[in-house]
């Protein structure tokens, strides 16, 4: 079962953390099913940016990019070669450490 170490975020992960997910799990998934309350506002449908990783470690063992979430990353902020929507990156057995940007583009919680 892969491990996926998330580095430290202010609002989401203060003193970061260790976890563990089953292979075939979505990044996002194992963070929020281990209480990491990480931003999902198109519900993990790969329609949105708010739930962008930036993976510092195990990028090549995650599954394929699709071509709508390339399209989808340009708009993220804090955009980095090695970011994912962590919805649509899939753990294989890899390890894998993910750091959640500081900020995010989430118009419906910002009001607009």
């Amino acid at each position: 079962m892969p491990t996926i170490k998330v580095l430290p975020h202010a609002e989401y992960c203060p003193q970061g953390a260790t976890l563990q997910a089953p292979a075939g799990t979505s990044i996002c998934e194992a963070l929020l099913d281990n209480d990491i309350h990480i931003e999902h506002a198109c519900e993990l449908s790969c329609a949105c940016t708010t739930c962008h990783v930036i993976v510092r470690e195990g990028f090549n063992s995650l599954g394929d990019l699709e071509e709508e979430e390339e399209d989808l990353l340009d708009r993220a902020w804090g955009l980095e070669p090695n970011s994912r929507l962590s919805c649509q990156a899939i753990l294989a057995q890899s390890d894998v450490t993910v750091e959640i940007p500081k900020y995010t583009i989430n118009h419906a919680k910002e009001g607009h």
